[in-house]
Order: structure tokens, then C-alpha cells, then sequence
């Protein structure tokens, strides 16, 4: 009816999508219209084969364009099954977009900023290879998909807290007190998702709790609070590329970074960067559901050298981007990275050689972001 009506715009799409209806999701694949969504699936040097990851989520990705980015370090060739409408992109591809000097800011678990930047989708989802589908707690398979959609396209409430979780879901509302003056919320830009199974501890409490797992699923989304920050993780999360795009970023490198997730700090340190330049902006982040289930491998222990350098390093970062105030002039996300790489460098780059190539990179990254634009970029054959 809505589409005989000639109604069916951008903004009633997307409430069709957050149903989460396998019909309105087949009735939309079968007439051939374009969703506004990209998962950006990125690769690792330890899994070449991604037939068992794909085929998990077939009957969820098989609805949408994919982008799989490969491990510029990966040798092996990708093994990936049939049936899903997608684009590689492999190291040829990535040299040509962004040249031989820069390509190397996308290896290990990086590749995925490289899907970021060449994605040209209002909405991206991001899942790590190691994750597959979730159950709820009544056995349902987990569409983690249209949750972040829902996230994305219903209003956050970042500046006051209401105790009854995410008030525009279902069977929820204002808690009584909430100022009517914040009721409409603000636009999200970003949705953390969250895991079951292995939870995302660094390797001194994976090393001390080598069986813990989680398995409590918590039917909840919460806004994060304005000016809090939290650790954000690229294992599963989803953004509005439109209004944040920029701000998720490669930069921070421990030395001697491993392949395992507790064994990396960028996408800590993009997690950081990108809320702060949410709060200056006024965009709202939402975390919880969805989620997903994960599986990992790696010695924790072994890791225990390489991780070392990053906990000692959060003890300053974390108070540095509490501290970070952004000024008026700052009123695009490209902006606001200047800016705090220009911070990161007056304030920290002094203190250990690491953060001031972290500042550089942002600048760099900034740049690039807007040399490749709009432009349109095919993997090569």
C-alpha cells in the first residue's frame, strides 16, 4: 500500500527495517529495493576461510551488500561460499585507493577502517570474523542487524539518564521527572553491541580467569551518558557513517602489536575519540543489545608483553579525553579529529613518541577521508 501511495521514503524504510520481520525483509529483496546498510566484515591473518562465519549469518547477510575487506598480511587466499552479493578488497585494491605508503595503516584488524572509508552507505555494521549470530533468552536467533538499525534510527538520551533503559523501545517510556525540554532525545550515530560466550577482558583477566564466560542476556539498550566514556569495541558495533564516519579511526600502535584482540589499542583509542566528538556535537551513543556470539583464540599469558604496554597507557588516556574540551569553531567531525589529534600532540606527544604518531595519524587519516570522499572505488577483478 505504501509503495502504490508513492510513501515509501528513506525514514518509512527504515521503521519497516527495525520491525525485524523475515517478510518485510523478503518482500523488500524481492522487489529489488536498496537498503542503506553495509556490514563491513573484516578478516584476520588467522582465518582465511570464512565459509563457516558466512553461512552462520547467511540467512541475515544474504539480505544486504557486504564489504569484506582481507588482511593486507594475509597470504592464503579467502575462501568465501556463494550466495551473498559483496566486494573484496584485497591489498592491489587497497594500494590503488589510497597508495603503497598508506595501505599499511590497514593490516590486522584495522582492514576494517579500510571498509569505513570506502563504503558509501548511510549505515554500517561491523562484526569480527570470530563472532556468529546470537540466541535470546526464549532460543531466538538474534537479527543483530535490524537491532543496530533500531539503535541507529530511534533517538538517544544522553544528557539525563532514564532508569527504565532505552525509553522508545517497546514496553518502555520516560521514568517520571524526565524533563519533557529532553524528551525528543538527540539523532545516534553509534551503537555498541555487545557478545556472549567470551567477554572482551584484556589479557591480565583473561590470563586470571581463563573460564569465565558470559552468559547472562540482558534485554536492554542504554544511551551512554554525555561526557562518560567507555571502551569501545569493533568486535560488534554499528554507525551512521554520514555523522561520525570520520571519527572511527586507525592511529593508536602499541609496539610490537600482536594479532589478537587484547593485544591491540586502536579501536580503544577510536572508541574514545569518537565519543568525545559525539558529546561536543550533540549525537547520542547507545550500547547493549544486540548481540552476538564469540569465539576467540590466543594465549593470553604469551600476551600478557604486548597488552602490558597498553593498560599501563590507558592510566593516561583516560583522564586525557575526559579533560579534552572542544572549541565552537570545531562543528564537523572532521574538525573535531584536527582537533584532538592537535591536543593528542600538544599534550601527550611529549610524553611518549607513541601519541604524537597517533596524532599525525588522525591528521592523515582526516585528510584521506576527504581525498576519497564521494568518490567511487570497485575492487579490482
Amino acid at each position: 500500500r505504501t509503495l502504490r501511495a508513492g510513501k515509501l521514503t528513506e525514514r518509512v524504510l527504515k521503521l519497516f527495517i527495525a520491525t525485524g520481520k523475515d517478510e518485510v525483509f523478503s518482500l523488500i529483496q524481492a522487489l529489488n529495493i536498496q537498503v542503506t546498510v553495509t556490514p563491513v566484515l573484516p578478516t584476520r591473518a588467522l582465518r582465511p576461510d570464512l565459509t563457516s562465519f558466512m553461512n552462520e549469518w547467511r540467512t541475515i547477510f544474504s539480505r544486504f551488500h557486504l564489504i569484506i575487506v582481507k588482511d593486507p598480511d594475509l597470504k592464503e587466499e579467502l575462501k568465501i561460499p556463494e550466495g551473498f552479493n559483496l566486494d573484496v578488497y584485497k591489498k592491489p585494491d587497497i594500494d590503488r585507493v589510497v597508495g603503497t605508503s598508506t595501505s599499511t595503516i590497514f593490516s590486522g584488524y584495522s582492514c576494517r577502517y579500510f571498509g569505513y572509508l570506502v563504503s558509501r552507505k548511510k549505515y554500517i555494521i561491523s562484526v569480527d570474523d570470530d563472532c556468529y549470530p546470537a540466541k535470546d533468552n526464549k532460543g531466538i536467533l538474534v537479527d543483530a542487524v535490524a537491532q543496530h538499525i533500531t539503535n541507529l534510527t530511534t533517538p538517544a538520551t544522553p544528557f539525563f539518564f532514564n532508569t527504565l533503559y532505552d525509553p522508545f523501545t517497546e514496553g518502555a517510556d520516560f521514568v517520571r521527572g524526565y524533563p519533557f525540554s529532553l524528551r525528543s532525545g538527540v539523532q545516534c550515530a553509534l551503537s555498541c553491541g555487545l557478545w556472549l560466550n567470551l567477554a572482551d577482558y584484556d589479557a591480565p583477566t583473561q590470563a586470571l580467569k581463563p573460564e569465565e564466560r558470559n552468559s547472562r542476556y540482558v534485554d536492554a539498550v542504554l544511551t551512554v551518558p554525555a561526557r562518560t566514556l567507555m571502551p569501545i569495541s569493533g568486535i560488534n558495533i554499528a554507525f551512521n557513517r554520514e555523522v561520525i564516519g570520520p571519527a572511527l579511526l586507525p592511529s593508536l600502535r602499541l609496539g610490537g602489536e600482536g594479532k589478537f584482540r587484547w593485544e591491540t589499542m586502536e579501536d580503544i583509542w577510536s572508541g574514545m575519540c569518537v565519543k568525545v566528538v559525539c558529546d561536543h556535537l550533540g549525537h547520542g551513543v547507545k550500547t547493549g543489545m544486540p548481540y552476538v556470539w564469540r569465539n576467540d583464540r590466543g594465549d593470553a599469558i604469551a600476551s600478557l608483553r604486548k597488552e602490558w604496554e597498553g593498560v599501563k597507557l590507558m592510566e593516561e588516556v583516560v583522564p586525557f579525553f575526559q579533560s579534552v574540551r572542544l572549541s565552537r569553531e570545531a562543528k564537523t567531525t572532521e574538525d573535531c579529529v584536527a582537533e584532538v589529534a592537535n591536543v593528542v600532540k600538544e599534550q601527550l606527544g611529549s610524553k611518549d613518541p607513541m601519541f604524537a604518531r597517533a596524532a599525525k595519524a588522525m591528521v592523515d587519516w582526516v585528510k584521506l577521508w576527504k581525498s576519497v570522499g564521494s568518490s567511487t572505488s570497485s575492487p579490482g577483478a
